[in-house]
């Protein structure tokens, strides 16, 4: 069976190609009861305030919350599906805050932008981008943020 997966319609680009403070809006992603559900099965964390209303309820945040890293996880797939995106590289590392919970029939995007570009030297043919990333709830509230360090290629001479 095969799958079929959103395709933006915009070329991915080399690092040559981006410059300092390009910005972008990704599409929405909603969160659901099974999104959470299935990300527990996947990971195998199954932390009651993920999977358990009733426990949830007990907790500060009063109902269930997706996993801190179910948002990163969102976020980074979202930047994939944005007309602004590269050319497949190599991710260098992340920094990551969880600022405020995600909950179930949240909707959200990530705002990325690019703040930063150089030439690898350690790799000719790449450059590294750095993109801080806002990832947003449907009320305009960052939920989590942080940075990602991207080698990308270059434009072939």
């Amino acid at each position: 069976m095969k799958t079929s997966f959103p395709q933006p319609s915009t070329p991915e680009k080399y690092w040559d190609d981006a410059q300092e403070g390009d910005e972008c809006l990704s599409p929405a992603y909603v969160v659901t009861e099974a999104r959470i559900n299935a990300y527990a099965e996947l990971t195998g964390d199954f932390t009651p305030v993920h999977v358990d209303e009733a426990y949830a309820r007990t907790t500060p945040f009063g109902t269930r919350v997706a996993h801190g890293l179910f948002g990163l996880s969102i976020a980074d797939g979202l930047k994939t599906q944005s007309e602004y995106r590269f050319l497949p590289g190599m991710s260098l590392g992340w920094t990551w805050d969880f600022v405020l919970p995600i909950k179930i029939n949240d909707t959200l995007r990530v705002r990325f932008t690019v703040t930063g570009l150089r030439a690898s030297k350690s790799r000719p043919g790449w450059g590294i981008v750095i993109l801080p990333s806002k990832l947003i709830n449907q009320h305009g509230d960052v939920v989590q943020q942080g940075e990602h360090r991207l080698m990308i290629p270059r434009r072939p001479a």
